[in-house]
């Protein structure tokens, strides 16, 4: 560092080299004013997701009835209140509650309303049995994000794995990954899903799983790849050399150095579950009913198409909407991570 200051003529190191790399990409991609944007936006349906209960909900954040007050009904039971009609509450004398934005839970029927068109009362409109369409797709984004989200994840656990294996043991582990790699990767994804399915309850739980356990082929070639590359540089050797075990180069040298191009990948892929439960939901094999989910309500929409346009639009717009912003910041995560691209 003194010689390249005395060869340059700097008095103090340039700013791009006391930048460790992750704070180099951080500034790169915030020059991308897309995926900025697009974040902002997957950083909104996430509180969305997470604050459901207090955004589409009958029942109050506080509330004080018969002298008795009660904090966050809507998110925790109590015994004198299992029983209460909130639609039904006139407040009396002293009673007062604070009330979600959109007073409808998403499983709350009404056939009186059925098929309304969005008004002061209902935003989006209602559907077929009267449910509120902002309140479902509300809860449906936390049901389309955490199938997602945790599908990536599992994703990324066994690709990781398994990739991380094969790269750094190589010979015949190399040989048995990559087999099973091929083998996976020579039946179409949804064909395959749907062909697990049939033998499944169908439960959220194993949507995500079985999403999750037929998308990792491609996050374990890229942490294979990765190993490969890593697993001879010469700061590995001097672990090797130091005497560390097998399992702590793997996981704290080699690995963070690897993870790269999976925190890329993870992005498309959580876009791709997203698609992928959508379609299956449309089928009749995804969420299944009354579980508000993004393609369950595309699902539900289908016979109503023609009369109802507000059940397809404002799911449908949802979908794209979360998918293009996962996909820009995917694409301005990887310019970011890419030395040639950096300005």
């Amino acid at each position: 560092m003194p010689l390249l200051i005395r060869e340059y003529g700097l008095s103090k190191p340039p700013r791009e080299m006391k930048q460790s790399y992750w704070r180099l990409v951080a500034r790169q991609f915030r020059k991308k004013k897309m995926a900025m944007v697009s974040l902002v936006v997957l950083v909104l349906l996430g509180l969305i997701a997470a604050g459901a209960p207090f955004i589409a909900e009958e029942k109050p954040i506080y509330m004080v009835a018969d002298g008795k007050t009660y904090w966050f009904p809507n998110v925790f039971d109590y015994d004198d209140l299992l029983y209460f009609r909130f639609d039904l509450w006139e407040p009396g004398e002293g009673d007062r509650a604070i009330m979600p934005i959109v007073p409808y839970p998403p499983q709350r029927t009404n056939l009186r309303a059925r098929l309304s068109a969005p008004d002061a009362d209902h935003w989006l409109g209602t559907d077929d049995t009267g449910r509120d369409v902002l309140s479902r797709i509300i809860w449906g984004t936390r049901v389309s994000m955490s199938i997602g989200f945790i599908s990536v994840g599992i994703s990324i656990v066994v690709g990781v794995t398994i990739g991380a294996a094969a790269g750094y043991y190589r010979g015949w582990v190399d040989s048995a990954a990559q087999r099973i790699i091929e083998v996976i990767l020579c039946f179409p994804a949804l064909i395959l899903i749907l062909s697990v399915r049939v033998f499944l309850p169908p439960h959220i739980f194993y949507v995500m799983l079985v999403l999750g356990l037929t998308r990792w082929p491609v996050i374990a070639r890229l942490v294979r790849g990765e190993f490969l590359k890593l697993r001879d540089s010469d700061f590995a050797m001097a672990a090797r050399a130091s005497g560390y075990g097998d399992g702590r180069i793997i996981f704290k040298h080699l690995l963070p150095n690897a993870m790269a191009p999976v925190l890329v990948s993870a992005t498309f892929g959580v876009a791709g579950a997203i698609l992928i439960e959508s379609a299956l939901s449309f089928l009749g094999f995804g969420v299944a009913p009354p579980t508000a989910s993004w393609g369950e309500l595309l699902s539900q929409a289908k016979r109503y198409i023609e009369q109802a346009w507000w059940l397809v639009v404002y799911p449908g717009a949802m979908i794209f909407i979360a998918v293009t912003a996962f996909n820009l910041v995917g694409e301005g995560l990887r310019d970011a991570m890419d030395p040639r691209l950096r300005q």
